[in-house]
């Protein structure tokens, strides 16, 4: 599975890439000949590439980028944003067939920052690239993508949790991340701990809970969170969210369509929500 990763993660790479050159040119609707041009690689070994990356051809794939599908994807979004609301966000958040649960910590937990606590961390390749990820005896309290050297992220972390004892342990941030991007995942249960004000926490559980791949508005996302005017807030609670894809804060976008920002970029962003999307179907 870690040599599955390995080759998602180099793949990711020229993916990127021509997600770089696709939005660029996106009025052109380029052909697969002109996008395999912009990273160097024949028709044949990006259709290659794309195919062992998302299980699906580059044609397939692109769809997902358009601005249209996301509006499409908006529209289709506002009937499970209802059965939500009338639901009381009662279903299991899930993301795929991953399980997922949370507890938050205290604000004199917060306020303590760590101290106590043992949180165990590592880099590790995933589908995205590489990933720092960060753990307690509790649960998942850190996974954010890097390029290359994860030092900056390994900061942040520090930063966060600065009365923490930390040890580093990248064989089990690898172990993680094989239970995290399952391709064909297994029903597990994944926990993760929160660590932000109660505002932001409604906002991360909000989006635990509205189905697997769905994306919805930022104004949706407020709607569920139970503070309808409350967009730029939302806004700024997504922003802060430190647990990547399991948190799915890339699942929201603007009314509009657009993709939006994203922590980790935009196109990472983009890349994600198509994975997602592609592999949740596979699972159903």
């Amino acid at each position: 599975m870690q040599n599955i990763l390995d080759e998602q993660k180099k793949n990711y790479s020229i993916v990127e890439k021509a997600i770089v050159y696709i939005r660029a040119n996106a009025m052109q609707q380029p052909a697969l000949s002109d996008i395999a041009a912009s990273v160097n690689l024949s028709e044949y070994h990006l259709q290659r590439i794309f195919t062992d990356w998302a299980g699906i051809s580059p044609k397939r794939f692109l769809q997902y980028l358009t601005k249209e599908h996301a509006k499409q994807v908006l529209r289709e979004s506002k009937d499970v944003l209802s059965v939500s609301l009338e639901t009381g966000l009662s279903s299991p958040g899930r993301l795929h067939d991953l399980m997922i649960s949370c507890e938050a910590m205290s604000p004199g937990q917060i306020k303590q920052r760590g101290l106590g606590v043992k949180i165990r961390y590592g880099k590790t390749s995933t589908p995205f690239g590489t990933a720092l990820i960060g753990w307690t005896s509790r649960g998942i309290c850190n996974l954010a993508f890097c390029e290359g050297d994860a030092e900056q992220e390994k900061q942040k972390l520090i930063s966060q949790w600065s009365a923490a004892s930390l040890l580093h342990d990248d064989e089990e941030a690898s172990r993680m991340s094989r239970r995290i991007f399952q391709s064909n995942p297994q029903r597990e249960k994944l926990h993760l701990v929160l660590s932000g004000t109660n505002f932001q926490i409604k906002v991360w559980e909000a989006l635990l809970n509205i189905g697997s791949s769905q994306l919805i508005s930022y104004g949706m996302l407020a709607r569920l969170a139970g503070s309808p005017k409350a967009q730029r807030a939302v806004g700024s609670a997504v922003a802060a969210n430190k647990i990547g894809f399991l948190i799915p804060c890339h699942r929201v976008i603007r009314e509009g369509g657009e993709v939006g920002q994203y922590r980790w970029g935009s196109n990472r962003k983009i890349a994600i929500q198509a994975w997602d999307a592609l592999h949740t179907k596979v699972s159903q």
